[in-house]
């Protein structure tokens, strides 16, 4: 496999559901979370939360729960969790405040604790009474993150329905896609179809992670995270509780499938339609 040969890599996918409005629960519950299924699955080698685990989904209590970067209780968690335990944690969510403007952030924490990414979700969810847009400032581009040789590329919830990041993604070297999610209970078939489908289209392995539990609103998450592999496989997958699922990826085999069907090789330049 020549350059494109990598080892195996052991990846820890954890759900939970976030208390609305409540930062210092939610940090007490995903520390614990953390702690059980980090030590239940010895050797995990990245950790990844779901999306907003830091206020749950509720847009108007976004703010209410916003930290910077450098003062972040949230972040120093994660940090003190990745430094003891030695694991890479993709960090799901938080709302972070930059000035007067305000950013869903996913941060990414290294294994000896340093935060050595953060990627700004590009595409913000403003329909049916959920309007993100009206407090959140919408990121420039996709972050790909690359830590003990692996390539992560980063996405959140809605960025799901928009395949171009995806392939950008792959185009730029991705082995493993993740969209970080608080992903409504009513809206499984587009969740468990575009989640499937992107790591298919793209023959790379995918992390389908969302929070579980309800909201003030009525509103319900979904609570089906997936760990699913370059064919449309599920590796792991749990249903409306707390806790983590867990794979062992061999991305030898991903890089010869793609080997075998060179699909990247098929893309046109131009797609441009004709009409007739």
């Amino acid at each position: 496999m020549g350059t494109n040969q990598k080892e195996k890599v052991r990846i820890l996918a954890v759900q939970m559901e976030s208390v609305v409005g409540e930062l210092q629960i939610n940090i007490d519950t995903v520390r614990n979370l953390l702690i059980a299924n980090i030590e239940k699955y010895d050797g995990a080698d990245f950790v990844f939360l779901p999306e907003v685990w830091t206020t749950g989904w509720y847009t108007p209590d976004f703010k209410k729960t916003a930290e910077t970067l450098e003062d972040s209780a949230a972040i120093q968690m994660l940090s003190e969790i990745a430094s003891k335990y030695g694991v890479n944690i993709i960090g799901g969510s938080f709302i972070r405040k930059c000035g007067d403007v305000y950013f869903n952030t996913c941060p990414v924490i290294n294994r000896v604790g340093k935060v050595v990414a953060l990627y700004d979700k590009n595409h913000l969810f403003s329909y049916y009474g959920d309007n993100e847009g009206d407090y959140i400032t919408k990121g420039n581009n996709p972050v790909m993150v690359e830590l003990d040789g692996i390539k992560i590329g980063l996405t959140i919830c809605f960025d799901i329905r928009f395949p171009e990041i995806y392939r950008a993604y792959r185009k730029a070297g991705a082995d493993i896609l993740v969209n970080m999610a608080a992903w409504g209970k009513t809206k499984k078939i587009p969740w468990d179809t575009m989640t499937t489908s992107r790591a298919v289209e793209n023959q790379t392995y995918m992390v389908a992670l969302t929070q579980t539990g309800l909201l003030p609103d009525g509103k319900e998450n979904l609570g089906h995270s997936m760990i699913i592999d370059y064919e449309g496989k599920i590796l792991d997958q749990i249903e409306e509780i707390e806790g983590g699922i867990y794979a062992e990826l061999d991305l030898n085999k991903m890089y010869e499938f793609r080997d075998k069907c060179t699909i990247l090789k098929d893309i046109k330049d131009s797609y441009e339609v004709v009409s007739v």
